[in-house]
């Protein structure tokens, strides 16, 4: 299809469509795939640009020219402006021409603007000859053939980016599931094999690179676009590095453990005589025997002090470890913690002597190390639920958690006394607007039942399970209907912001920030609870990555995770709800919103005077969806108002379909991204397109679940009439 994008004209893109008289011959997908590419170009650049086509018809006819409008009409994918047609230039064509649109006007400019041109002359009075190309009498120097080549060198080198991202996503899942072995001389195998691929790959991604640059034309127009491939190469390049350097990081200090294991089983063997007593140094409680024994031979104060000089003797011949300093006991972890144990139980058992050479006391009772096998598999970096490390993340995740939520509650405290408090001082009264003063719950709304459920619960529950971490998930699950007052205050949100915007500047303001020493104006700190409700979910994936499978609290953790993602999820769908307007009657009626979102829609009538009009639609209407426990509204979403960070966007009511006369088809023919919902035995239907697979049956798995439960509810009844059809067009009533 000879379809050309040539020019800008302020911010519309003009697109020709020359004389070509197969045009109602190419296929209704070949032609979208086209439209929808050439509207995608200027729209990544420019979001909300408008288009205008120029439809060169002047060797055609009227039916030609109807049937490409219908078909524009049906698949142009943009905001289209207008669209100008140079009409037939033989006396014949152009009369019928004219009296065909004259009579057909109405309904092609219900769906678009069409503008009938005599001449190329008349273009001039819509669009500059510096934007027309030479055969509409301009002047701009345009070759499509040129444009052609240039787009598939991009394309090619974007498809090259994907190939790169995906094979440095492939080499980083085999580095993070490799299987660590025992033995040394593998680690250094492996340390070697996985260099080498990584110096490959980096060498061969930047010759693919060059090869690619080398065979680019001049791009001088798209430079902005070439850069920003660049760009992400560059940043996915530098993320993978960090990546591979931690990883031979961790392959080197895995390396060094095991030697130091190897190291420390070859002295394990030696023997030390103590005093007639035959000590093995070194066997799981050998030091400790060695104590015990002294400790209970020597209870004089002559005894003590040679028992005194036996220690001193067993520490200088002992192995390293046990006066190696704190710093390379922590470098190893708790894998020798019971090591550590035993040096600070011989520290002791010195001072305890050194009490008995001087004064004769009540012999000491030794309490033996408890003994400790850790594990180890896996390298602690990629095996976040295995081995001590694993223990020591998810404690310093649960201490963060408690500590942040302390953090949180004193920040509320805080902004409720610095600010919403202080709007009561008399002292201030004079630096507060006196409209402020009434619509301090519009500017806090409901902070006050936060801070109090957050001071006097739930920071307490938490606190609760510091010792007791596996808590922490049935923590989140017992206080879940206490977090909808998050809902609450994030319905008032958009009032807030903008109630600030209008007095953020106000002395009162500033004089609180000055008085609190914050850093951040109040809009920060009343950015708080929604970003401490986004906060949760990921401390709670970080717990569960930490946490064993199977062990006691994971099946909570991941009950609380599930509820913490509901309840954004609500609180997101529950912010839309609040911009509807024109809905007579109440939402609250219409029970909890489950879904929102936005949807092409086609509607058809059994009968009415809407039929043949709704029959005409080529192209479909856009709507906003909104389901309900009991109905299913249809809205249309309006351009944001106002101006920067106060457009808000509202939602003009439509339609209200009763979920009890609703039913669904759940795959169409020709699209499986369509679904049918139609009302009170097909008098209505309404065919919807989805703007992803994914999207459509996230919305069929609630529709399903609301008409599955309509249908037990009747049965208890005694109600018959409801059926489902086991078809491959599934129906369900």
């Amino acid at each position: 299809v000879d379809v050309v994008l040539h020019t800008t004209t302020g911010r519309h893109v003009i697109i020709t469509l020359p004389e070509y008289s197969a045009f109602s011959d190419i296929p209704e997908e070949s032609l979208a795939k086209v439209l929808t590419y050439l509207t995608l170009i200027p729209r990544a650049r420019q979001p909300g640009v408008k288009f205008i086509i120029i439809l060169d018809r002047r060797l055609d006819t009227w039916t030609s020219i109807k049937t490409a409008l219908a078909r524009i009409a049906a698949s142009f994918p943009g905001n289209l402006h207008l669209v100008l047609v140079l009409r037939p230039t033989s006396f014949f064509q152009r009369t019928v021409t004219d009296l065909g649109f004259r009579f057909s006007q109405e309904d092609f400019m219900l769906k678009m603007p069409v503008v009938m041109l005599s001449s190329v002359t008349d273009l001039l009075r819509y669009i500059d000859e510096n934007q027309l190309t030479s055969e509409f009498g301009g002047t701009l120097d345009y070759c499509h053939s040129d444009w052609i080549v240039l787009r598939t060198v991009i394309e090619s080198f974007a498809v090259t980016v994907k190939d790169i991202a995906q094979m440095l996503q492939a080499f980083g899942t085999e580095l993070a599931e490799t299987e660590l072995p025992d033995e040394g001389t593998a680690i250094v195998h492996l340390l070697s094999t996985h260099t080498d691929k990584y110096k490959k790959l980096k060498r061969d991604n930047h010759t693919t690179v060059c090869l690619n640059v080398i065979e680019w034309p001049s791009i001088t127009t798209s430079l902005s676009l070439v850069f920003r491939l660049l760009a992400q190469l560059r940043d996915m390049e530098s993320a993978f590095d960090g990546f591979f350097e931690k990883h031979h990081l961790k392959l080197q200090q895995y390396l060094q453990l095991l030697r130091y294991e190897h190291s420390f089983q070859e002295v394990r063997p030696t023997l030390y005589i103590v005093d007639g007593l035959l000590i093995n140094c070194w066997c799981d409680d050998g030091a400790y025997l060695l104590a015990q024994q002294l400790v209970e031979k020597f209870q004089s104060k002559e005894g003590a002090q040679a028992a005194l000089k036996d220690i001193d003797r067993f520490l200088e011949g002992a192995p390293s470890l046990l006066n190696s300093g704190p710093d390379l006991l922590v470098q190893i972890g708790k894998t020798f913690e019971k090591h550590t144990a035993v040096q600070e139980m011989i520290h002791n058992r010195q001072v305890c002597l050194r009490k008995l050479a001087d004064k004769h006391v009540r012999p000491i009772q030794l309490v033996a190390p408890r003994p400790e096998n850790p594990p180890r598999s896996k390298s602690p970096l990629f095996s976040p639920k295995h081995g001590p490390l694993a223990l020591c993340l998810h404690s310093h995740v649960m201490r963060e958690l408690i500590e942040t939520e302390r953090v949180y509650v004193e920040e509320l405290l805080s902004v409720l006394l610095g600010y919403r408090g202080e709007m009561e001082n008399p002292g201030l009264s004079g630096l507060l607007p006196p409209i402020l003063q009434s619509k301090k719950d519009i500017l806090f709304g409901n902070m006050p039942e936060i801070y109090n459920f957050h001071s006097r619960v739930f920071l307490q529950d938490l606190e609760g399970c510091l010792e007791t971490p596996e808590g922490v998930g049935a923590c989140f699950l017992e206080r879940k209907e206490n977090f909808q007052v998050y809902e609450c205050y994030c319905q008032n949100k958009s009032r807030s912001e903008s109630l600030w915007r209008q007095f953020s500047d106000c002395a009162f303001f500033q004089e609180c920030q000055k008085k609190l020493e914050h850093k951040l104006g109040l809009d920060s700190y009343l950015l708080k609870p929604v970003q401490r409700l986004t906060k949760y979910q990921l401390l709670l994936k970080e717990l569960l990555k930490y946490s064993p499978g199977g062990c006691e609290g994971t099946s909570e953790l991941q009950g609380a995770l599930a509820a913490m993602l509901d309840l954004l999820k609500s609180v997101n769908d529950s912010m839309h709800q609040i911009a509807i307007t024109g809905y007579q009657g109440e939402l609250s009626d219409l029970g909890r919103v489950l879904m929102q979102g936005s949807f092409s829609v086609w509607i058809s009538h059994k009968k009415g005077p809407t039929r043949m009009k709704e029959l005409a639609r080529f192209k479909p209407m856009q709507r906003h969806l909104f389901l309900y426990e009991r109905a299913l509204l249809f809205c249309k979403r309006r351009e944001e108002h106002g101006e920067g960070a106060d457009k808000t966007p509202s939602y003009s009511f439509k339609h209200c379909l009763k979920m009890s006369a609703v039913g669904i088809t759940e795959n169409v023919k020709g699209d499986v991204k369509k679904f049918e919902i139609w009302y009170s035995g097909r008098e209505e239907v309404y065919l919807v397109q989805a703007p992803t697979v994914e999207v459509k049956m996230a919305w069929l798995n609630d529709l399903r679940r609301i008409l599955t439960n309509q249908q037990k509810l009747l049965k208890g009844l005694d109600v018959t009439h409801i059926t489902l059809q086991s078809t491959p067009n599934k129906e369900l009533v």
